[in-house]
């Protein structure tokens, strides 16, 4: 089923509906941009766009647009389980985190519904993304901030990053998107949160009556389970220069791949803090040195351990981890443990297949996913080779 496409002379009176493409004009300058078409009230600019209430400091409602090619700044939508984690507009050294117009929005909203007295004056979040041809956009939805799934503290955290040799920091916030169904967001209920009229408005949508009546923790996300489960070979590499070049600064850094094992346990402990313990001293009889290591599940005071094994491949990105590699991982997987594969390369569909259909507990890590988790913890591609050096090297 192909996307619901509306020409430019369409957006005026367009309904917001889930992963629809909105047409950029042809008169190949700003006044293409559909958003500010679109979306009543709206300005034409970058990132945070929002408009006020009439008679009032309130928020009516906020675009926030992600090109999705920002490497150092990674807007991400997790399909499957709803979840949207957007970056600040803090980007440069030289500023208090506080000093952009869009954190001060940021900060002031996530304070806003952890209330339930002031969650009414959360503002509607519509996230778009652009497509990639010329200034058309897709709509991924109408959210809302936080998520259940973690703690309050961790919805709105300041990230450091690092430009030019000076350090500043930038907010990473994270939305959950509401599965509004098969029902279009009309502007019918845009018109009225601008107007401020009652508070009844019309055209509502039930998720967001939802949303404000409960909070947060009786929403349903827009969680959409992707029917392949395994990852075809272009959804594992960097889909950017910039990717591509952290990828490659790290295959040549690691000659000996022995070595490369360090550097995989040090991807999965930035991945999920909970990875714990891992013992890098034990040879296989392949020759090969894999590590041993532990995820701990459960509160802070009583975590219980799970044992995975861990192997790593350092590969060129123009060759694949194959069926025999990952054979060779899932005979090593011992009762009660779950495997762990990291490669700078791709797993091959083959085998990535073969891993989900024989339900085998391993977790792909690959070259996208090494790069997104570094991304995440400042390291780029202005200071991998630094990185790469002060952490291993030493």
């Amino acid at each position: 089923m192909t996307n619901k496409i509306f020409l430019f002379e369409q957006l005026r009176d367009a309904p917001l509906v889930i992963d629809a493409i909105y047409k950029a004009g042809t008169a190949n300058n700003y006044s293409d941009e559909p958003i500010s078409k679109l979306i009543p009230s709206i300005p034409n600019a970058r990132g945070f766009r929002y408009t006020k209430k009439n008679n009032s400091t309130d928020i009516a409602y906020v675009v926030l647009y992600s090109t999705g090619s920002e490497i150092e700044w990674p807007d991400t939508l997790d399909s499957s389980t709803g979840v949207f984690t957007y970056y600040g507009d803090n980007r440069d050294p030289g500023h208090e985190i506080g000093s952009k117009r869009g954190n001060r929005l940021l900060e002031k909203t996530f304070a806003l519904s952890q209330n339930s007295f002031t969650r009414g004056r959360v503002p509607p979040f519509f996230i778009f993304q652009k497509t990639g041809n010329k200034r058309d956009v897709k709509f991924l939805g109408l959210a809302v901030p936080g998520n259940r799934s973690i703690n309050v503290e961790e919805w709105l955290v300041a990230k450091w990053r690092s430009k030019e040799g000076q350090r500043f920091q930038n907010y990473l916030a994270t939305f959950t998107v509401l599965d509004t169904g098969s029902e279009a967001i009309s502007k019918e209920w845009l018109i009225d949160l601008k107007k401020n009229t009652v508070d009844s408005y019309t055209k509502t949508p039930r998720a967001w009556k939802q949303y404000v009546k409960s909070g947060i923790g009786n929403i349903t996300p827009l969680a959409a389970e992707s029917v392949r489960k395994y990852r075809k070979k272009t959804e594992q590499l960097p889909n950017n220069k910039d990717g591509m070049k952290i990828i490659g600064e790290i295959y040549a850094f690691f000659k000996d791949p022995f070595k490369f094992e360090k550097f995989a346990v040090e991807i999965v402990k930035m991945l999920d803090e909970n990875f714990t313990d891992f013992d890098l001293t034990r040879p296989w009889r392949d020759g090969g040195r894999d590590a041993v290591g532990h995820y701990r599940i459960g509160p802070p005071t009583g975590k219980l351990p799970i044992e995975c094994a861990l192997e790593a491949k350092r590969y060129k990105l123009s060759s694949g981890v194959g069926v025999k590699e990952t054979a060779r991982l899932i005979a090593r997987i011992k009762y009660r443990q779950f495997g762990i594969l990291v490669t700078s390369s791709y797993l091959s569909e083959q085998a990535y297949k073969e891993l989900y259909e024989d339900g085998h507990p391993v977790l792909v890590i690959c070259a996208k996913d090494i790069v997104e988790i570094l991304i995440k913890r400042g390291v780029s591609v202005k200071n991998i080779k630094e990185w790469l050096s002060s952490t291993f090297d030493s």
